[in-house]
């Protein structure tokens, strides 16, 4: 099983997961309590003695038990789910940390933005935020209605074709938390998975800082220089981005540090060589109608060095 994987809902790891959570959780009482209270006026419907059944039936008691009784239930659990989620849609501060996801047929586009809201870093299918610090994401479609949802940091929030939404997520502690596109996008929509890294504050930074000085990977093997040069004549590079290379495509995700993610495939993969090379011969078998064509075609010792050349990329 991948880390954060299946994502639990109703654990929350941040404060607006936990306002949720907490709010979920009196809403399942309540519907307890009244799913309770109408099965006691069935039984006595059915079976309690005829003035009871009597009583039951009268306008009194329809009164109160159809009327005012929804009335001022709702009205409490309206009240109190206005109050507990206020913070959701509380001012920005402007000090936060920025990133902006883009949904794609069927991955994550993600870009960390600077003070002025300009992308310094590309990823893919993975964001890593540091612990107790709220982190504005931009959310963005490439194409169709997708929905983003990370359930233990925050709600969730639809991404629609020309327009930007705004959500606020928030780790209290260091894990890995898996989220899910929530809204039917086609194909393979439930196999478009998404992971959030949270790292102490001092990790975070480092990660951060070794990333931006980033060149180039070394191909430090004769295997993995093939796997460079086989990356940019097999048509990959058409595709996929990698930083200080002439890669530069767009269609698909960025690849600059592919070899230090998580998972493949927008979380439904473990990230080793094996699923790397299964990865490139052939997607489709693993993820049917994602857009990278199979590589059948290749002989193995390619892939094998495809894989490493990838693998290299941190």
């Amino acid at each position: 099983m991948l880390d954060g994987w299946p994502p639990p809902i109703l654990d929350p790891a941040g404060p607006d997961a936990w306002a949720i959570a907490t709010l979920a959780w009196v809403l399942l009482a309540m519907a307890a309590l009244v799913l309770g209270v109408v099965l006691a006026a069935m039984w006595l419907a059915l079976s309690g003695r005829p003035e009871l059944r009597a009583r039951l039936g009268g306008t009194k008691a329809i009164w109160i038990g159809g009327v005012a009784f929804p009335v001022v239930v709702l009205s409490l659990l309206l009240v109190y789910g206005l109050s507990l989620t206020r913070t959701q849609s509380a001012p920005l501060r402007g000090d936060e940390m920025r990133a902006r996801v883009t949904g794609e047929m069927w991955w994550w586009r993600v870009a960390y933005l600077d003070q002025q809201r300009r992308p310094v870093l590309h990823d893919a299918n993975e964001l890593h935020i540091p612990v107790g610090r709220p982190v504005v994401l931009e959310l963005e479609s490439g194409d169709v209605i997708h929905s983003f949802w990370v359930p233990r940091l925050a709600g969730k929030l639809d991404m629609i074709p020309g327009r930007r939404n705004i959500i606020r997520i928030q780790a209290d502690q260091p894990g890995v938390f898996g989220g899910q596109c929530a809204e039917y996008c086609g194909g393979p929509h439930a196999l478009m998975g998404f992971v959030v890294v949270a790292h102490p504050q001092q990790r975070f930074d480092q990660l951060m800082r070794s990333r931006l000085a980033r060149a180039a990977a070394a191909s430090a093997t004769p295997q993995a220089a093939q796997g460079a040069r086989l990356f940019q004549s097999s048509g990959c590079a058409a595709c996929h981005r990698i930083a200080g290379t002439p890669a530069n495509g767009l269609a698909g995700p960025d690849l600059t540090f592919v070899g230090s993610r998580r998972t493949l495939g927008a979380g439904i993969l473990p990230n080793n060589r094996g699923t790397m090379m299964g990865w490139i011969a052939n997607s489709q078998a693993i993820k049917p109608e994602n857009r990278m064509p199979p590589y059948t075609l290749l002989p193995g010792e390619d892939i094998s060095a495809l894989a490493e050349y990838l693998e290299a990329q941190r």
